[in-house]
C-alpha cells in the first residue's frame, strides 16, 4: 500500500532577503540584554532600541518558528537560539579564502565571523611572497590547491577577495573545485551558474552612496 499520499510535505517559505539582514541584529542586540540579566523581551521593546517596526520584527521572528507569549514576550534565551539555528550559525560551515591582500588579511582577522557561523580554515593567493606563510592561524596556499582541497574537504563556500580584474576567473576556478555558496567582497559583477549562490557586498557602492549624501 502506498502511503506517501498520507504524508504532508511542508513547503519551503520563500524569506525576504531584507529580514535575513535585520536577524544578525536582533542576536547581536539580544545578545547585549541576555548579559543585562533580561529574561524575556517583548517586540515593542525590541522596535524602541532598534527602530524597527514592532509588527515587522513579529514577522521576521515567526519565520524561525518562535512565538511570544502574551504579556511576557520572548525569551530571550528561545529566541537567541531560535534565529541561529534557523540562519545555521549555530554550526561550523567551514568557507576558503581566495585573495590574500589587504582586504583578504582583514577579513581572515575578524575574528567574529564565527561567531556568525564562518569558519575560515585556508587562504589561497598567487602572490609568491605570501604563499606558504600565515595570517594568524590561517596557513596561505597556492591558489593552484584550491581545487584538490575544496574537493576532498567537501568545502562549499568562497570568500573573494582578490582584485576585481581576477574576480571572474577566480569565481569559476571556485566553482570548477565543488564551491556553491561565493561571497563576493569585490566590485565585479560575477557572471556565474544561475545555481551558484553569490552574495555581493558592495562596499564602493555604499561608499559612493555615503559620499552623495555628506555632499548633498
Amino acid at each position: 500500500m502506498n502511503t506517501t499520499k498520507n504524508i504532508k510535505r511542508t513547503k519551503k517559505v520563500d524569506v525576504p532577503e531584507p529580514t535575513l539582514k535585520r536577524m544578525p541584529t536582533y542576536t547581536m542586540h539580544l545578545k547585549a540584554l541576555l548579559q543585562q540579566g533580561v529574561v524575556n523581551i517583548s517586540a515593542p521593546a525590541i522596535s524602541e532600541e532598534l527602530h524597527f517596526d514592532p509588527t515587522q520584527i513579529v514577522k521576521d521572528f515567526a519565520f524561525t518558528g518562535v512565538k511570544g507569549k502574551p504579556k511576557v514576550g520572548y525569551s530571550v534565551v528561545e529566541l537567541i537560539h531560535s534565529i541561529e539555528k534557523y540562519l545555521g550559525v549555530d554550526k561550523k560551515n567551514e568557507a576558503f579564502l581566495i585573495g590574500a591582500g589587504k582586504l583578504g588579511q582583514a577579513i581572515l582577522s575578524y575574528h567574529a565571523l564565527q561567531g556568525f557561523g564562518i569558519n575560515i580554515i585556508a587562504a589561497f593567493d598567487v602572490d609568491k611572497s605570501k604563499v606558504d606563510t600565515q595570517y594568524g592561524n590561517i596557513q596561505i596556499l597556492h591558489f593552484d590547491k584550491l581545487g584538490e582541497l575544496a574537493k576532498r574537504l567537501g568545502v562549499g563556500i568562497g570568500i573573494l577577495t582578490v582584485p576585481g580584474s581576477a574576480a571572474q576567473e577566480a569565481a569559476e576556478a571556485m566553482v570548477k573545485s565543488g564551491i556553491t555558496a561565493i561571497w563576493n567582497l569585490t566590485p565585479a559583477k560575477l557572471r556565474l551558474s544561475s545555481n551558484i549562490i553569490v552574495q555581493d557586498t558592495a562596499m564602493y557602492s555604499d561608499v559612493a552612496v555615503l559620499l552623495h549624501k555628506l555632499n548633498s
